[in-house]
């Protein structure tokens, strides 16, 4: 099975900036898209970025437009997230995700493997 680990976060400054990983493992990789989003303490997951794996497209949310660039490293079997110019309201659990498919890449309960989530605490 697919299994997906991510990485980067912590306690970290307002106004810098950070690239969170996600590494893919299990063998053959199945899925298409491999996505990003996060949780704030007290609210709904919100979806960010998603990139095709055998290829270049990326998608993004209106709310990570402009901040947040999302990339990847077939031969590392890794995804990355930068976000600049951080804010205290970036503050949540990142998580990295994988699906089947193309289509409804923005919608979490369409994906079929998650990881554990990292916890991005930006101080002001």
């Amino acid at each position: 099975q697919v299994q997906l680990v991510e990485s980067g976060g912590g306690l970290v400054q307002a106004g810098g900036s950070l690239t969170l990983s996600c590494q893919v493992s299990g063998g053959t990789f199945s899925h298409h898209i491999m996505g990003w989003f996060r949780q704030a303490p007290g609210k709904e997951r919100d979806f960010l970025a998603a990139i095709e794996w055998s290829a270049s497209p990326t998608y993004y949310s209106d709310s990570a437009k402009g901040r947040f660039t999302i990339f990847k490293d077939n031969s590392k079997n890794t995804v990355y997230l930068q976000i600049n110019g951080l804010k205290p309201e970036d503050t949540a659990v990142y998580y990295c995700a994988a699906k089947l498919g193309i289509t409804n890449y923005a919608s979490g309960r369409h994906y079929d493997f998650w990881g554990q989530g990292t916890l991005l605490n930006v101080s002001s």
